[in-house]
């Protein structure tokens, strides 16, 4: 049986996307930040980080210290970074909340690529960092049932 020229061309699309899990790896290498763990939520249009001590500059720029991990909350990295917009968010809980953006050059697996992230208290969080549906467009395909694919 021959596919249609449509049935062609979402194969091919397929092909250039990668499988992750609904748990995978990201690195912030001009953060000198690398293998956080990160959740991927296809429910969540943005991307969000956990950071403490955020304080914004007059000069549109954000100082923050990144939580790599939650056992050790006192082994952060502090990030300065150019403050991309202002966004009306809305958290799981259903509350709107403006939150602070910036973008930040980001690499999962074998895909390099600039993504928006908020700025928020993830404190309670299991995971520091969702990664929204804006982030995983056009390179990803999300196999729920699975982690960690891409190592």
């Amino acid at each position: 049986m021959s596919l249609t020229p449509k049935q062609k061309a979402i194969s091919k699309a397929l092909k250039k996307k990668h499988l992750i899990g609904w748990s995978e790896h990201i690195s912030f290498p001009d953060w000198n930040i690398w293998n956080l763990d990160v959740k991927v939520d296809t429910g969540a249009r943005s991307s969000a980080l956990h950071v403490n001590n955020l304080k914004i500059y007059k000069s549109g720029k954000a100082r923050f210290e990144v939580v790599l991990d939650e056992h050790h909350p006192l082994d952060s990295i502090p990030v300065t970074a150019p403050i991309l917009k202002w966004a009306k968010v809305r958290s799981s809980n259903g509350a709107y909340m403006r939150r602070c953006f910036v973008r930040a050059r980001a690499q999962i697996g074998p895909i390099d690529k600039l993504i928006d992230i908020s700025l928020v208290s993830r404190e309670k969080m299991v995971f520091r960092m969702l990664l929204g549906r804006k982030a995983l467009a056009h390179d990803f395909i999300v196999d729920v049932s699975r982690r960690n694919l891409l190592g």
